[in-house]
């Protein structure tokens, strides 16, 4: 996966807990590396490559973690989903797609501080469908 940012709004602790054996104090500012969560091998096969049939059993599981769980998970995500959903419907219906020049799609990111960018821009032709 490639989260628009590796860590998540940090989050305060409100009492001391031990996560996979390490102590937290409470009152402890935690973040939560998204980036590396979508890349735990202990949790996907393959997590370096891009697989997107891992996502087509409806995608509520944790390790998704793309708009959180519980009870702070993302209220409006039902909303966002049917959006992105409407709005993907409507490019691959009103246009063919094309890379230029025979080109294959770079995934490679740099790698920044709070932000994940493109090394490469990606680039795309758009044929409107008549």
């Amino acid at each position: 996966m490639y989260p628009p940012a590796p860590l998540l709004v940090p989050r305060e602790t409100t009492n001391k807990c031990s996560v996979n054996g390490y102590e937290i104090e409470g009152g402890s500012m935690v973040f939560i590396n998204a980036w590396a969560i979508g890349r735990d091998p202990a949790t996907w096969e393959n997590a370096d490559e891009f697989m997107p049939e891992r996502f087509l059993e409806g995608g509520q599981n944790p390790e998704l973690i793309t708009f959180g769980f519980g009870r702070r998970g993302c209220p409006g995500m039902g909303m966002a989903i049917a959006e992105l959903e409407l709005a993907l419907a409507n490019l691959v219906y009103k246009f063919n797609w094309e890379l230029p020049k025979e080109e294959d799609i770079d995934l490679e990111c740099k790698p920044r501080a709070t932000l994940l960018r493109k090394k490469n821009a990606l680039r795309l032709i758009a044929k409107v469908v008549m």
